[in-house]
Formats: structure tokens, sequence, C-alpha cells
């Protein structure tokens, strides 16, 4: 029996319920560069913060990496150790390492700290993984997690000179707390349905774009499949999209194909933005959005 509160399931289908209506006079063909933490990008098409690929591939990882490096996309990695880091960026991808809640003060610290010396672009921390299912702290792979404060955030985003994402944001308050704290960008995610009956991100995120969007890069993922699922989350404020389940299968295939799959989905996006009259990340629109109930 299909459960009625898989907040993927969820989120596919308040995704697939978003219209969208064309403008085709004065229209113009597409840009999609994204300017991001002071770097240029081909495409706001990212990967997600994965982490344990060997079991997808031999050093999945790294060729996770160099497709995004090939497509000149932002890449994002989640758990791992500092070897894992460093073949990652020696692939010379641009990347983003989210650490975990980790229970371990003075161990998130060094982590954020060998990250920025590994040569990362930014750092940042995923909240979501505090507790467990059962109302205890969490335990990923062994790993004894628990929920920081905000004034032990504030630290964490003191500790390093890189700019801090707060990953697993799914409300204004959290955004809001993010800001104050002095996080450089966020990213809506319910982190693959992590609870049952979850708000879809592209339900919350115009909300969260209207009150911190001025004031720092709002990012989104969970269940991004195409151009026209990129489209619809960039027309609502998002200033980029991770891809992390999708492009597993691609993973298998090496980086090229990792590649190929970003820079498809990429031509997806600008097809739509022509045909809705977008010219560039800039001007889209929420208003081509309608919602079909």
């Amino acid at each position: 029996m299909e459960n009625p509160g898989n907040s993927d399931a969820i989120t596919r289908k308040y995704m697939d319920s978003l219209l969208v209506e064309t403008r085709y006079m004065d229209g113009t063909l597409a840009e999609t560069t994204m300017e991001v933490f002071g770097k240029y990008y081909d495409t706001p098409v990212m990967t997600a913060a994965l982490s344990h690929l060997e079991g997808t591939a031999p050093g999945g990882m790294a060729i996770y990496a160099e497709g995004a490096k090939k497509a000149n996309a932002l890449h994002w990695v989640g758990m791992g150790d500092e070897k894992e880091l460093a073949d990652i960026l020696a692939t010379g991808a641009d990347a983003v390492k989210i650490v975990k809640p980790l229970a371990d003060h003075d161990e998130i610290i060094r982590e954020l700290k060998n990250a920025e010396e590994a040569g990362c672009v930014a750092v940042g921390m995923d909240i979501d993984h505090a507790f467990s299912s059962d109302g205890k702290y969490d335990e990923v792979f062994g790993i004894p997690m628990r929920a920081p404060s905000q004034e032990e955030m504030a630290t964490y985003v003191k500790a390093t000179n890189l700019p801090f994402v707060v990953k697993g944001v799914m409300s204004v308050t959290d955004a809001v707390k993010s800001k104050e704290i002095g996080a450089a960008g966020i990213v809506v995610s319910h982190h693959h349905g992590m609870i049952s009956y979850s708000v879809p991100p592209l339900m919350v995120l115009p909300g969260i774009v209207q009150e911190v969007g001025d004031s720092m890069c709002v990012f989104v993922d969970c269940g991004f499949e195409s151009g026209m699922d990129v489209y619809k989350a960039l027309a609502l404020g998002a200033k980029g999209v991770s891809v992390g389940r999708h492009l597993m299968p691609y993973v298998k295939e090496g980086s090229d194909a990792v590649a190929g799959r970003i820079r498809e989905m990429t031509a997806e996006l600008k097809g739509i933005m022509c045909r809705t009259g977008v010219k560039d990340l800039a001007r889209m629109d929420p208003t081509v959005l309608h919602r079909y109930v």
C-alpha cells in the first residue's frame, strides 16, 4: 500500500502541479550563467551534497566531482574523510563542503578548517541530521549527532573565512535564524524525505526568498530530474538547484556521463526560458507559473 506521507512523492506531486504559461513575443535565446561566491558557472544546475558513492562506482565521489567540473557546475560534497575531499578537489571542481551536526564541537571546527585549507569555495552544515525518528539524537554511520543552537551555529560561521551555508532549511523561521548568524546561503531541503508529510521545498521556497533572498543565496534540492523542474525552482526565486539521486546512475557510467546529463538539463532549462520570455537568470518571473489542483 502506498504511503500517503511519503515526502518524496508529495514533493514530486507538488512540483508536477506547477504549470507554465508561454510568452513568445519579444523572446530571445537564453543565457544560464550563474555567479555565486564570486565565481561564475555555466549553469544553475549543481550537484547535491552526496556521500559514500563507492557503492555506486569505485572512486564515485571523484567521478561525481569531475562531472561537475566538466560541465562547469558548482559541486557540493557531503560526509567523507580528508583524503576523499583531496581527491575531489584534485579534479579541479569548485566544491562546497557540508559537515554534519556532530556532537563533537571540536571536530566540526576541524572539518571546517580542513575544507578551507584544502581549497573549497564554501562550507556549511546539514542541520536536519540532528534528530532520529525515535526522538533521540541521530547517529550517522555510528557517529553521534546533536542539534546545534543558534549561538553555536554563529561560532561555526565565524570559524571560517569561507562563505557558510546552512542546509536543511524548510521554514522562514530557520531561514531568518540563518540570516542572523551571518550565513551566506541556505539550502531549502527536506533531505530526501527525512520526515513524513514534509512540506515540499517549492511550497515554502517563495516565502523564504521573500524574507531573506536579498541578503543571502537561497538554493534548493530534493527530487529534481529535469530542466523543467529546475526552471520552476528558479522562477520561484532559487539561486541554484542541486541534483543528487537523479545523477547517481550516471556516476556508474563515468564523469562524462555526469557532465552530459548536467548539460542536457541545462539545455532543457534554456528551452523553457526561451519559450517563456526569460533572457537570463536575473529575469526569472514567478508569474509564469500556475498551480493546477
